[in-house]
């Protein structure tokens, strides 16, 4: 793990994408502690093994968010969001500005004001979401290993990629089919990052067009969209600035 020159101590706030817990950031948040800042990677509502999350909406995990910095007394925080991440992120972003720092998104999706996750994949997509969700008996939406493998995890070597896909759990139906009523991350007033993995090939629409909706230009890094687990070091890099 490299060592890093101290810099002025960050609460660094990582939250996680659709079907990932707290652990997808660990590799990236140790590195980021290793730097000198205190880190804190979230598991959302209904994303831990053997929850009950058939209830949860996309308030419920923005109230969670919220609640997790205040409760913890943090301050000078980064925000950290990938992929679905960015939702709840900058939704929560809005109550917490006084305790920020900087907002970052790592190959995250920055919604529209009104589109959900499901709205922002297409019509096609979107109705086998919905249909899915409101099928199913618990409200949740899994991905299948060949979805995972050739969006999230392409050209890894595939005793990694089945790693990781047993780690993860049903997303909350609320948390795709919800959305947010107000988007304007860049009247936060809040510095902001985008950091984009250059091969990833699960965002819901074209990296630099995300990062443009934040209102910055994206920083690049190699890898797909599960380079905080592939890549840490690069990851971690960027976020920090380096």
């Amino acid at each position: 793990m490299p060592t890093y020159i101290e810099e002025p101590i960050m609460q660094y706030v990582f939250v996680p994408g659709a079907w990932h817990g707290g652990w997808a950031w660990h590799p990236v948040a140790r590195r980021v502690r290793a730097a000198g800042h205190g880190v804190t990677a979230l598991t959302m509502p209904g994303l831990s093994l053997g929850e009950d999350s058939g209830r949860l909406r996309l308030a419920d995990a923005v109230d969670f968010l919220v609640d997790e910095v205040e409760r913890r007394d943090l301050v000078d925080v980064v925000l950290v969001g990938h992929s679905w991440g960015g939702i709840p992120v900058v939704a929560a972003a809005e109550r917490l500005r006084k305790r920020l720092a900087r907002l970052d998104f790592f190959s995250a999706f920055i919604p529209r004001a009104g589109e959900s996750m499901a709205d922002a994949m297409g019509p096609e997509v979107g109705a086998f979401l919905r249909t899915s969700i409101e099928s199913a008996a618990d409200r949740t939406i899994s991905v299948d290993f060949e979805s995972f493998q050739a969006s999230l995890m392409p050209g890894e070597p595939e005793a990694l990629q089945r790693l990781v896909f047993e780690q993860l759990v049903p997303q909350p139906g609320g948390y795709m089919l919800d959305a947010l009523e107000s988007v304007d991350v860049p009247g936060l007033g809040v510095p902001v990052g985008y950091v984009l993995a250059a091969d990833d090939r699960a965002l819901a629409a074209p990296g630099a067009e995300l990062a443009a909706r934040a209102g910055v230009e994206p920083v690049l890094v190699p890898g797909g969209h599960e380079a905080l687990l592939t890549a840490p070091d690069l990851v971690a890099d960027a976020l920090l600035g380096r």
